[in-house]
């Protein structure tokens, strides 16, 4: 005999709520039953944080029921964890110490939960209960507020964008826990594999409305595809209704005279409708990079390059070459060195040892997940235009500010908002918005996936996969680095560097334990990886190297001189040619100029192919 099916632990029926002159949402009915997982997906703007609060109870609809089993524990991870602590005359009675000394025992502790069980739950997730929450980064901040929910023991937990600012082996932390969990899950993500993991069932927010997938979210694409194809066709068939009926109601009244009241009024709602169904229809993101001017093949040559602050080795002995076009992702723990790295590739930071060829012609781009540059008291329209005024160049032409900023699906009324009204992902969209106005040949992006939604994502790769400069990629995002590297460097924080051919799959595949505790003895590098290796005793003899033939090594030598001198040359003729009189006064010397410069830049690729041949042969012979 089955048993019947459990109540929901919380269900909404018919809600409504209203944001402005139209609903946030509208008639939405959806369940959360005990030990399910699932994810809430939608649009940037939607209303997903929205309604996990009216779920929650801490927001009341305007209209429909909520209800939920009595004694229901609920927890909840917001996308910007507060860890202060409590007012001053609450804390120093359960205490009576000074703020300052509030720690993450405190913080985690400070709801339902037993101290030894907060503390046994920071330790979980990596970090030390005595520690003081002032002065945390992001991860130790979202691993702290995680961590306090955990130790609540909820029914229901909720998390909105847990991801964020967590590293690869956090959020794998965290999958594991969830999924061995008693308690139900609620999640709003932008992080496919990590969903793809821990979900069951999917709640789509769209169009003010939620459909239910009772299914993971591995199944969502195509499931929401049909959906969409269905409605699309179903608007289709209302237009020609409308047109039909518009048709047979005006030649009606022309034939008989008479107006059928009952059928205008059913051609109006019909009208209506269609009209809410197009406003409804979401706004599609307007994405474009300029790659601006060719750089040479060679990006970077870096060979045997290391970087220690104090006795703490950050990466060593990394020998690796970015040629134009490659996408290199790097990975690692927070903390592991990834943006000391970038710095390093870039030649921003000296390395303590190795050499570091940057190659010509670069004009690189870095969109820094820090968000340095926005303040809060800033409004959308100076972020756009910081030098003043009513329009800002866009990859060589003039856009009026308010048409730029509607390209990233912001309003008008947005535009004299400050940015602190501004969600996590619309402050990300302002960031690509100013970053992608300029001309870059090197894009170098450190976590740009944070609080973006998936339609947000899907965009920006389809706009990197197109993008012909080179990129380089910071991301804590699998399913991301897996779309979009062709290699990857990962760091393990201990010192050790490792690159493989491909994504965040492929790394796994071929560096098993890379990223694990130390081992207690050496393994050797796995094949297709190249492997930083410690240092050969100095008593042991070398071994004998190859050595490029009479003839290579000088055009090797050659070679690197033109690398340094055109260049220069090529900066030469184009300052001649940035006098925009020069044709008018003198076009036979606009002439010369021209061809030096071509000259000079075919002259730049040949050398250019040509060390990197010679390079690759001396390497091969050296064995």
């Amino acid at each position: 005999m089955s048993m019947a099916p459990r109540p929901p632990l919380v269900a909404l029926k018919d809600v409504r709520l209203q944001d402005g002159p139209r609903p946030l949402f509208d008639g939405v009915d959806m369940a959360m039953e005990p030990r399910s997982r699932a994810a809430l997906v939608g649009r940037n703007g939607a209303g997903k944080s929205t309604l996990m609060k009216v779920v929650m109870g801490l927001i009341e609809p305007d209209s429909g029921d909520r209800s939920f089993q009595a004694g229901t524990r609920f927890a909840y991870v917001p996308q910007e964890p507060d860890l202060s602590p409590p007012s001053s005359s609450e804390r120093e009675v359960a205490s009576g110490r000074a703020a300052q000394e509030w720690t993450l025992a405190d913080y985690a502790a400070s709801g339902e939960a037993e101290r030894w069980t907060a503390e046994s739950w920071l330790e979980t997730f990596g970090l030390n209960p005595n520690k003081s929450t002032q002065g945390l980064s992001g991860g130790e901040i979202r691993r702290a507020a995680l961590a306090k929910a955990f130790a609540e023991e909820p029914d229901l937990l909720l998390l909105d964008e847990p991801t964020n600012h967590l590293d690869i082996l956090a959020i794998e932390l965290l999958e594991n826990e969830l999924i061995q969990a008693r308690f139900a899950l609620l999640v709003v993500s932008h992080d496919r594999a990590f969903l793809n993991r821990v979900t069951d069932t999917v709640h789509w927010l769209e169009g003010r409305r939620v459909r239910t997938l009772n299914k993971g979210f591995v199944e969502f694409d195509d499931w929401a595809a049909k959906v969409m194809e269905e409605e699309a066709e179903s608007l289709r068939r209302l237009t020609k209704r409308i047109e039909a009926e518009t048709y047979t109601f005006y030649r009606s009244i022309t034939a008989q005279r008479t107006r059928n009241e009952g059928r205008a009024r059913a051609l109006q709602q019909m009208r209506l409708d269609r009209a809410e169904r197009v406003k409804d229809i979401p706004r599609e993101l307007n994405l474009g990079v300029d790659s601006g001017g060719a750089s040479g093949k060679l990006v970077a040559d870096i060979k045997g390059v290391s970087k220690a602050f104090g006795d703490r080795v950050i990466f060593k002995n990394l020998t690796t070459r970015i040629i134009r076009g490659d996408r290199l992702a790097i990975v690692g723990p927070n903390g592991a060195g990834k943006t000391t790295l970038v710095k390093v590739l870039l030649g921003e930071l000296a390395p303590d040892e190795g050499t570091v060829r940057m190659g010509a012609n670069l004009e690189p781009l870095y969109l820094d997940q820090s968000r340095e540059g926005l303040k809060s008291d800033m409004t959308l329209w100076d972020a756009l235009t910081p030098g003043g005024g009513d329009s800002i160049l866009v990859r060589g032409r003039s856009m009026h500010v308010a048409a730029y900023a509607k390209d990233f699906l912001f309003q008008e009324a947005q535009l004299k908002q400050p940015i602190s009204t501004l969600s996590g992902g619309e402050r990300n969209r302002l960031l690509l918005a100013r970053a992608l106005a300029q001309p870059a040949n090197l894009l170098i992006l450190d976590e740009p996936t944070n609080d973006l939604d998936m339609d947000t994502l899907e965009k920006l790769e389809e706009l990197l996969e197109s993008y012909d400069g080179t990129l380089i990629l910071v991301s804590h995002d699998r399913d991301f680095v897996d779309r979009l590297a062709t290699s990857t460097i990962a760091l393990n924080g201990r010192g050790d560097v490792v690159e493989t051919p491909g994504g965040w799959q492929d790394f796994l595949r071929q560096n098993p334990g890379f990223l694990a505790p130390p081992p207690t003895h050496a393994e050797a590098a796995p094949s297709g990886a190249r492997r930083v290796e410690k240092a050969e005793p100095s008593d042991r003899a070398p071994k004998k190297q190859a050595k490029l033939s009479y003839k290579d090594a000088r055009r090797l030598e050659e070679v690197e001189k033109l690398m340094e001198t055109l260049p220069v040359e090529i900066a030469k003729q184009d300052a001649i040619l940035a006098d925009p009189d020069l044709y008018s006064r003198d076009p036979a010397a606009f002439d010369r100029a021209m061809k030096a410069a071509e000259k000079a830049r075919a002259e730049l690729e040949t050398a250019e192919l040509d060390w990197l041949e010679l390079e690759e042969k001396k390497a091969a012979l050296a064995g």
